[in-house]
């Protein structure tokens, strides 16, 4: 094992000093969209109390008691590897209460973090026995993360009203109306498990044990037979390949996923890792938790905003190409619209789009050599 806060060292591997953010915020490392929602549910006055009442509705006490009654609760005595993890976690994102975490029974690899009152973490047989320690590290991170963040008051709720979705299912309308805010919740949560995956970065510190994990998610415990860039060049190639119909496919496939795509999740987690935000982050400077009540909700919306127009113009995607090709050239569009009618209503000919004389015939706004709107913002 590596060096835990102590400073000991574990296991005789050699331990290494992994760097600690007190009082940080988990504005820190959220996406902007994750991070706009939680500042304006934060903003929300009496937000916590009516979700504390709902926890009678809710099944955490049930949840807390599985676990309890049914699987293997971490502690020094159980799984001690693990509960170092965990407050080296916890110490490293300066979290003071360390939540229960549990291993259950399940060949499939996977974890959370539910909850209302208290958060708990939990973590499959099929995950524990699937990743290395560093691989662990940053899923206990990410699981951290997410109780920081507030993350596990929402997921119990999603489960909550996914089990509703079901049992409304025979009225009419009724369905429609629950799956549409099942929806919108699975959109938010998937912004959150990136947000939580920056925050497994944070705490291991270590991108390429990150990129193992996400590969290993994917495609099992054959790490010899893969190879982190070209599973990264997989990521690329989806973003760009395909069709307008493809496109549409992305959506439909998504829609019903809690969490993104695994080469997208290491995509957009390399991404991160390579941005300013983080070398300002891991250089100390970040927002702390002390100055959440006076985060603005409209500058966070705004950035959320930005992140995502700046995303359209980014995408290769065929219809997000679209998307930005169309709003680009709208602002053309409209003066060249404009023109034409003061151009008519004045008794003179229209002048058509990039031309100095009236007399030749266009097919539109002008195009560069690569068939985008000329002025406009590409895609």
């Amino acid at each position: 094992m590596t060096e835990n806060h102590d400073g000991k060292q574990q296991g005789g591997v050699p331990g290494r000093q992994r760097k600690r953010f007190p009082g940080i915020s988990s504005r820190a490392y959220e996406h902007p969209a994750d991070r706009s929602a939680l500042v304006a549910l934060r903003k929300l006055t009496g937000f916590d109390t009516v979700f504390k009442a709902l926890s009678g509705l809710l099944p955490e006490r049930s949840l807390r008691l599985l676990y309890l009654s049914d699987s293997v609760r971490v502690s020094d005595a159980q799984f001690s590897h693990l509960n170092d993890m965990l407050r080296d976690a916890c110490y490293i994102l300066d979290l003071d209460r360390v939540p229960p975490m549990y291993v259950t029974q399940n060949p499939v690899p996977n974890a959370m973090c539910v909850g209302l009152d208290e958060p708990v973490i939990v973590l499959t047989t099929g995950l524990v026995e699937l990743l290395d320690e560093e691989e662990m590290r940053a899923v206990i991170g990410h699981e951290v993360g997410h109780a920081l963040s507030g993350h596990a008051v929402y997921r119990t709720v999603l489960l909550f009203l996914t089990n509703v979705a079901l049992k409304v299912a025979w009225i009419p309308l009724g369905n429609v109306a629950v799956m549409a805010i099942v929806t919108a919740l699975r959109e938010w949560f998937r912004k959150s498990e990136l947000s939580a995956d920056r925050a497994g970065l944070l705490v291991g510190q270590d991108l390429r044990a990150s990129m193992r994990g996400l590969m290993k998610l994917a495609g099992g415990n054959h790490l010899h037979e893969m190879n982190v860039d070209a599973f990264l060049a997989q990521a690329d190639e989806y973003e760009k390949a395909g069709d307008l119909r493809d496109s549409v496919l992305k959506i439909l496939n998504v829609l019903p996923r809690s969490h993104p795509f695994t080469t997208v999740r290491a995509a957009e987690l390399k991404r991160w890792s390579e941005s300013r935000d983080h070398q300002r982050l891991m250089d100390g400077h970040y927002p702390k938790r002390s100055e959440d009540k006076d985060a603005s909700v409209s500058d966070s919306f705004r950035e959320s905003a930005g992140h995502y127009a700046q995303t359209v113009r980014d995408s290769r995607d065929p219809l997000f190409k679209l998307v930005g090709d169309i709003a680009g050239g709208a602002g053309d569009l409209a003066g060249d619209l404009g023109g034409r009618l003061r151009t008519v209503f004045g008794g003179g000919a229209p002048k058509e789009p990039g031309k100095d004389t009236g007399g030749n015939t266009g097919s539109g706004s002008e195009k560069d050599a690569d068939g985008k709107p000329g002025g406009g913002s590409e895609a």
